[in-house]
């Protein structure tokens, strides 16, 4: 990445400079076809030859330029694109931790309806073997009987809900 900024950094200080160029020891500045030296036009004191040399100096700095222009759009558009994999990436990895949560929960619920389900199984056995158990010894008035009856449908009925609640999930 330092070497794509140094280029980038290379490139504008060439087009900052595209126009000066210096050959053989003498600068010379070059505006469009004129070329001037200290500030004065010396394009027609030139030969063919020199002139040819400069402005192909010139070009090659701008093609240059052109180039780390290029390579910087590249990499900005790949920088771009990995952004983008990246936000993607994220975004899966949010959906995968929501689901996961979804999934906990319902795992949740179900041993909660699980356990729901055992403790009314096992209110119901221990209240109907204790009224099994006071009936036999005959410690049951008909009113107690009644009340024990109605508390034993009660158990049954819980035992549905959950048995319900446990099939749902």
């Amino acid at each position: 990445m330092k070497f794509w900024i140094l280029l980038l950094f290379l490139g504008f200080g060439l087009a900052a400079n595209a126009q000066e160029v210096e050959h053989e020891g003498v600068k010379y500045e070059v505006k469009g076809k004129a070329i001037f030296q200290d500030g004065k036009d010396v394009t027609n004191t030139l030969s063919e030859e020199k002139k040819q040399q400069l402005l192909s100096k010139i070009e090659k700095a701008k093609a240059e330029f052109e180039n780390a222009e290029a390579a910087r759009k590249k990499v900005e558009k790949e920088q771009k694109k990995a952004e983008k994999e990246i936000k993607k990436a994220e975004k899966a990895q949010k959906k995968a931790e929501k689901a996961q949560k979804k999934a906990e929960k319902e795992l949740k619920q179900k041993q909660k309806a699980q356990d729901n389900f055992e403790k009314a199984t096992k209110k119901l056995q221990q209240n109907q073997k204790k009224y099994e158990k006071l009936k036999s010894k005959g410690k049951l008035s008909p009113n107690d009987e009644e009340k024990w009856l109605k508390k034993l449908e009660g158990y049954r009925e819980d035992l549905e809900k959950a048995k319900k609640k446990l099939s749902k999930s």
